[in-house]
């Protein structure tokens, strides 16, 4: 499939954010934690929940949908090896905890997931393994045991991730003991994830300096719980207002998940007004660079710099951008140049954040010069964020681009072409023919 997008026209009006992708996933797979029946509400319809929910079903969850509520029950664990499914993604590895949990004994694909570099999992077998875990790599997965069952120890992560310590608060939930998880990723989703598992009865404390505090249970009760809005697509919008120069209304936005993103659209033009039911934004007038660095919650957002790059493109002067999360998440970079964008990639670090990447000659800063017009092309999508800074690229851009590859928007971003379809944006859903 792909998408046709006539650009050149400012967007305007409401556009309502879905439930976040990653805390929706999260949730179905702690779900399978407790034998009770549970009811997800504000899950979005995404090729991500389709594939989680398969994995849960694949072990013994029954799942029904209606609209945005998922009611998903697993009393039993009928099937520990998940082998086959439809897509790969990265959420089987998060299946590890809950399956060695309730039966002893786990196996697992290899990761999938966006090309934004390796993505390495250690972080998740050495927390697993330190709880008892005993875990092989194979040909194609992996396999883990833990004969003695999974027990409360101190979990000190190198670098606070996002995936291992969800991994390890998941393996903790019913674990015997006590489990201390140091230097955690405290972001939104994760702190949602915390919330969910404690009404269907963990015990969870957040301590002070990136600690997190497990208490083990014998077992969890059924409830439900309302997925926060998803962050992302909020700031992939206003990076909309902001590159196209429209004016659009994100229903669901909430300040406290984009503080830190809220200062930055300040500072380089944008303006927005915070209202009841979410946020307004837009331009003030001529946009002006900016030196962003990413950095884990509540720093700069990896997921954001993409969409965020459209709009540095329109902005007068050099921007700087250093992505200190991940090694590779340029890749989009040389489709934007061939639309007319002027951006240069830098292997040094061009920041004040200490980075892990220093000297390894991986491409991880950028110089973004500006303004440049943009002009219509014809582009593959290579993972989800920098799909949707294609999206708003060809919005931007004067003539009719086409976007193959879309697969990878569905998988994170709800029904994306008939959502911008309704603020004003000529984009029409069609067969591939790549």
């Amino acid at each position: 499939m792909k998408f046709i997008i006539k650009g050149g026209n400012p967007l305007k009006g409401e556009i309502t954010l879905a439930g976040a992708k990653n805390a929706a996933t999260k949730m179905l797979v702690a779900s399978l934690l407790s034998a009770k029946p549970i009811t997800l509400h504000n899950i979005p319809d995404i090729l991500d929940v389709a594939i989680t929910g398969e994995l849960c079903e694949s072990v013994g969850s029954s799942i029904q949908r209606e609209e945005t509520n998922i009611f998903i029950h697993t009393p039993e664990i009928i099937n520990t090896c998940v082998l086959s499914l439809s897509r790969k993604n990265r959420i089987p590895i998060l299946a590890l905890g809950p399956l060695l949990a309730r039966q002893g004994t786990a196996e697992i694909p290899l990761l999938g997931g966006d090309k934004i570099g390796p993505r390495p999992v250690d972080m998740h077998l050495e927390a697993l393994r330190a709880m008892g875990a005993l875990i092989e790599k194979r040909e194609s997965s992996y396999y883990a045991t833990a004969p003695q069952g999974l027990k409360g120890v101190k979990i000190v992560l190198r670098y606070p991730s996002v995936g291992a310590t969800e991994n390890a608060l998941l393996a903790a939930i019913l674990a015997k003991g006590r489990t201390v998880i140091e230097n955690a990723a405290v972001e939104p989703e994760i702190i949602d994830l915390i919330k969910f598992l404690q009404n269907i009865g963990a015990i969870i404390e957040l301590g002070t300096n990136r600690r997190i505090y497990i208490d083990g249970v014998s077992a969890l009760h059924g409830g439900e719980y309302t997925i926060l809005p998803d962050r992302n697509e909020a700031v992939s919008f206003a990076s909309l207002a902001l590159a196209n120069n429209g004016t659009i209304f994100v229903r669901g936005a909430r300040q406290d998940d984009l503080i830190t993103f809220l200062n930055a659209y300040r500072k380089v033009g944008g303006e927005y007004k915070i209202e009841p039911m979410g946020i307004t934004f837009w331009r003030a007038g001529t946009l002006r660079s900016i030196e962003i660095e990413t950095d884990t919650h509540p720093g700069f957002m990896t997921d954001w710099q993409q969409p965020f790059t459209v709009a540095l493109t329109q902005a007068h002067g050099t921007s700087i951008l250093h992505e200190t999360v991940y090694e590779d998440r340029f890749g989009h970079i040389i489709d934007l140049n061939t639309m007319g964008a002027d951006i240069r990639v830098f292997s040094k670090c061009l920041g004040e954040i200490p980075c892990r990447f220093s000297g390894m000659n991986h491409g991880h800063s950028i110089l973004v010069n500006g303004p440049t017009p943009l002009h219509a092309s014809c582009l593959t999508i290579k993972d989800l964020r920098a799909g949707m800074a294609h999206v708003i690229a060809a919005l931007v851009a004067e003539g009719a681009s086409e976007l193959h590859n879309i697969e990878e928007l569905d998988r994170g971003y709800e029904h994306i072409d008939e959502r911008l379809k309704n603020i004003g944006a000529n984009i029409i859903r069609s067969e591939d023919t790549i």
